[in-house]
């Protein structure tokens, strides 16, 4: 299926306007490429995209699972507090948006709705304490495999059955090539603001405050590619 280009902007194939994480064709062959490989528990995490209505679709033993592609690094550009700052800085943006837009960025998670409730990713995006932050998300999913409270909490039940799949927090991380984001031993997550529980806002409140938390995104963004570059040369040499 060829090779993975770390730098490749997944809006560079997909209509003007439109969502690549839906019809980008380069990035589901890439979340294949990627993701298509053996669980923790030994059975391999088969992908499929013919299957009517799913983005990719896997189903085994382990269960019946749709899964969607979601870009996970916000830049808040649309952000009203935030409009006087991303003006300043129009190349910084345009950065921005290139690096979150390359697989480094992007993640699989359950796409259907049970119970006519939001998906992950909706939630997520919706939640006034989240917003759409990965870091705050990975925390969630984090306490969600201890059992603790999380502000994503209901959502993350409704989708139990994915996370098991993946055994363990750590488990999870190492699937999904998170290691840039959390601590060596996978116990805590490396926010890219300071952290104080989900109890202040998501959003960055200055201009300070936005161009750290866009080194913070930019560098988890560049060290998952490179590990995903690793990732496939070792695997080229089996």
């Amino acid at each position: 299926m060829g090779d993975i280009d770390i730098t490749f902007d997944f809006r560079s194939d997909t209509p003007p306007g439109k969502d690549p994480d839906a019809l980008s064709p380069m990035l589901r062959r890439y979340h294949k490429l990627l993701w298509i490989k053996p669980l923790p528990g030994g059975i391999v995490f088969g992908l499929v995209d013919s299957i009517s209505g799913a983005y990719l679709h896997h189903t085994s033993e382990l269960g019946e699972f749709w899964l969607a592609s979601d870009a996970v690094i916000p830049t808040f550009r649309k952000e009203t507090r935030l409009l006087h700052v991303i003006e300043q800085i129009p190349e910084k943006m345009a950065e921005f948006m290139h690096i979150g837009y390359t697989i480094g960025g992007m993640m699989l998670f359950p796409g259907n709705r049970i119970d006519s409730k939001m998906t992950i990713n909706a939630a997520r995006g919706f939640h006034p304490r989240i917003k759409d932050r990965f870091d705050l998300t990975l925390e969630c999913i984090r306490l969600h495999y201890l059992g603790q409270p999380n502000p994503l909490d209901a959502p993350l039940e409704r989708y139990a059955d994915f996370f098991r799949l993946f055994g363990s927090f750590r488990g999870f991380v190492e699937f999904f090539l998170l290691q840039d984001i959390v601590t060596e031993d996978s116990s805590a997550v490396r926010f890219f603001m300071p952290f104080d529980h989900f109890n202040s806002s998501p959003v960055p409140d200055s201009m300070a405050a936005y161009l750290s938390y866009r080194e913070q995104a930019i560098g988890f963004i560049n060290g998952r590619n490179q590990r995903i570059q690793k990732w496939q040369e070792t695997k080229r040499t089996r």
